[in-house]
């Protein structure tokens, strides 16, 4: 298998996404393609003792940053090595793509030059997030801040199918992200969603309420791209915040001190539990060749992970599924 890397998307770009390609390439068995400047990603290979084995460049100058507007993807900054590594999926010179760069131009990017998925009606962030036991998907997670109901009935079933052939849930739980859990909670977009999603072929379990999501309210959360976003940001923010408060006790006295030696392993193991970067960054659910986005931020496990995760989404046959349940969506709606 053969995943093409931004290798210039990110605050950390190059060097944390050429360390996380390498272990990867290692781990994973895979091959890599990157695209970028190919001078510089082999200057700090080698200045940082990092194989490049298994691994192929094609030369892009230019790098879309994150202050650059979404359409310069397809417009400006056409030979970017986030456009030319769009463009060599679109040709089928890789399995997938990856990248850590600027969000906005990979949606538009994905959607003109990958393409969606025929009857798709938008490609969407599907972040894997920790709850209390295991994981979630929150569907969309921000690339599309208008929905109508059928994009949001489209998205529960891009998400049930993922979590089942990537991330191996059984009959995955759809809930959809409202104010309350009544059947008649919301606005119109939720009450039509709600119908439709009530009536498709999937495991859909009804409203779920922001303050549930954390335990095990869902294996799939669907939202509108901007409750989606909101509910994201929170989540993420609210984790690193609580993390620190537990820090700040732990330090605060030689006694909490004494009692953070005792349990060490333990806090350990709760903050793995609780970093999103465990599962790399977000699937764009939608295109018709497999696209995923790594945070922003990523070092090279998050990395690693996210090309775990891609390994995976490839393997799982995930478009050819989506596919085939468009093909009658009409039937499966009914």
């Amino acid at each position: 298998m053969k995943i093409i890397v931004d290798a210039f998307g990110g605050d950390n770009a190059p060097l944390e996404i050429l360390k996380g390609c390498a272990e990867a390439v290692r781990e994973l068995h895979i091959e890599i393609l990157l695209t970028g400047r190919e001078g510089e990603i082999r200057r700090i290979a080698q200045e940082n003792s990092i194989s490049l084995d298994h691994m192929e460049i094609e030369n892009a100058e230019d790098v879309i940053t994150m202050d650059d507007s979404a359409g310069d993807v397809v417009k400006g900054k056409s030979g970017s090595s986030m456009a030319v590594g769009l463009k060599l999926l679109a040709d089928g010179r890789g399995d997938a793509f990856v990248s850590a760069g600027n969000s906005g131009s990979l949606v538009v990017g994905t959607s003109l030059i990958v393409r969606r998925i025929r009857g798709i009606k938008r490609v969407a962030f599907a972040p894997i997030m920790p709850k209390n036991k295991g994981f979630f998907m929150l569907i969309d997670g921000g690339a599309n801040v208008d929905c109508r109901p059928e994009m949001l009935q489209q998205f529960g079933v891009m998400g049930s199918i993922y979590m089942e052939k990537v991330m191996g849930v059984k009959n995955p739980r759809v809930g959809l992200a409202n104010v309350g859990t009544e059947d008649h909670k919301g606005g119109e977009l939720q009450h039509e969603a709600f119908r439709m999603l009530k009536n498709t072929h999937i495991n859909f379990i009804g409203n779920i309420e922001a303050r549930d999501i954390p335990e095990d309210a869902a294996d799939v959360i669907v939202a509108d791209g901007f409750t989606g976003n909101v509910i994201l940001k929170l989540y993420e923010g609210v984790a690193l915040t609580m993390m620190g408060k537990i820090k700040g006790i732990f330090q605060s006295s030689l006694k909490t001190k004494l009692a953070a030696a005792l349990v060490m392993k333990d806090m350990r193991a709760l903050k793995k539990s609780l970093d999103y970067n465990e599962y790399g960054g977000a699937p764009i659910m939608g295109a018709a060749k497999p696209v995923f986005k790594v945070h922003g931020s990523a070092k090279a496990k998050t990395v690693k992970n996210a090309l775990r995760l891609t390994k995976a989404y490839v393997e799982g046959n995930v478009i050819a599924e989506i596919s085939e349940s468009m093909k009658n969506f009409e039937d499966i709606s009914e």
